[in-house]
């Protein structure tokens, strides 16, 4: 994956020291990009989408994938403005951040961000974006089993339906 097309919408809400964003733009792994300048055929992690990432997805995002880097705090005010480009959110994944370690629906960034790549099959480049953190190995312990279903799914509807089996280990 092209590391020039990976992009954040950077709102600065976080504590600068714990934000995966700023250590990710620091290394020149994403680049910043004002919301503005989001084109319509990228994908944007939007985690109150409807429509699922999956691996069909993936020549939309070699043409650039955004996250939005915000406090989840505030996520639901800024998700709920609408973004260009093609929203998107990732399945259900446990967060291995030290923040939110274990907790469902609360990746960090970097997180959401490698869990992506992961799923449509940019494996290395999922990696290199945790490799940036200490606990970046523990989102991919926590989570690895279910990576690996969801990005043997060939599109949304089947990842959905591994999805709703993963979430009735939580909520049964």
């Amino acid at each position: 994956m092209n590391h020039d097309k990976l992009f954040v919408y950077h709102l600065h809400q976080d504590d600068p020291k714990k934000c995966t964003a700023s250590k990710l733009l620091r290394f020149n792994l994403i680049k910043p990009i004002q919301r503005r300048h989001i084109i319509n055929t990228w994908i944007v992690l939007n985690p109150f989408s409807d429509d699922i990432i999956s691996k069909a997805d993936q020549q939309r995002i070699s043409n650039g994938l955004v996250v939005i880097d915000c406090s989840w705090k505030k996520g639901t005010s800024i998700f709920s403005k609408s973004f260009r480009g093609r929203n998107k959110r990732l399945p259900i994944l446990q967060a291995g951040n030290p923040i939110n370690y274990a907790k469902l629906f609360t990746l960090s960034s970097a997180e959401a961000l490698a869990a992506c790549l992961f799923i449509i099959g940019f494996r290395d480049d999922a990696e290199l974006i945790l490799s940036k953190f200490k606990w970046g190995h523990t989102f991919f312990d926590l989570n690895y089993d279910i990576l690996e279903q969801y990005s043997s799914a060939n599109n949304s509807e089947e990842i959905s339906i591994i999805e709703r089996k993963y979430y009735s280990k939580f909520f049964p």
